[in-house]
């Protein structure tokens, strides 16, 4: 039976801007997954991550993946840490497809000199309409409630996990967790795979 779960495909994008931490989620994802015998494939596009730029990850999972790449239409599960990059990714999910999606969003710097504006309600209401399974993170109450917000990675890793497309256990994710980071940064970040507050 484990075998046969094993053979199944799931294909996950992760987007976001640099310094948010999506490179670190990709890598427990694919750590928890490896850690199940679950073959991975991935590809990651960083662009000016350093200066707050676009970053992406296709993560796919399971056999017969014939290219890390993730076609249009095809993703089962987006998890976004910042609304707009969501909607830039919005063309690669499958009608059915589940999105986590951070509600915080990351001021370009032309909408903080006041050149353009940063619509976010407009931005999230656009998402509520064209996904059909949405779960949007408050994480800026996740920030507060955990006293931090460097773990947001990892919240948005467990709301994924509770949408059940990811096809891993808070367990899982756990392990590659304590394979992954320092006994100090433990305590914190368990806390945050097992955080709830969702709009």
């Amino acid at each position: 039976m484990q075998e046969e779960k094993n053979k199944q495909q799931v294909n996950i994008v992760l987007c976001g801007v640099g310094g948010q931490g999506t490179i670190l989620a990709s890598r427990l994802i694919a750590d928890a997954a490896m850690q199940k015998g679950i073959h991975v494939r991935s590809a990651e596009t960083i662009g000016m991550a350093q200066r707050g730029g676009s970053v992406f990850t296709n993560l796919r999972l399971g056999e017969d993946v014939p290219t890390p790449r993730i076609g249009l239409g095809k993703a089962d599960l987006m998890i976004a840490f910042e609304p707009a990059e969501a909607v830039r990714m919005l063309p690669y999910l499958k009608e059915e497809a589940q999105a986590v999606v951070s509600m915080e969003p990351i001021m370009p710097v032309s909408a903080m000199v006041g050149a353009s504006s940063y619509p976010v309600d407009e931005i999230l209401a656009y998402l509520k309409e064209h996904v059909k399974h949405l779960t949007l993170v408050d994480s800026a109450r996740a920030a507060a409630d955990l006293g931090s917000a460097k773990c947001l990675n990892v919240v948005l890793l467990g709301a994924a996990v509770r949408s059940k497309a990811l096809g891993l256990t808070e367990e899982d994710i756990g392990k590659a967790l304590e394979a992954r980071l320092p006994e100090k940064l433990l305590g914190l970040n368990r806390k945050a795979l097992m955080y709830t507050a969702s709009e």
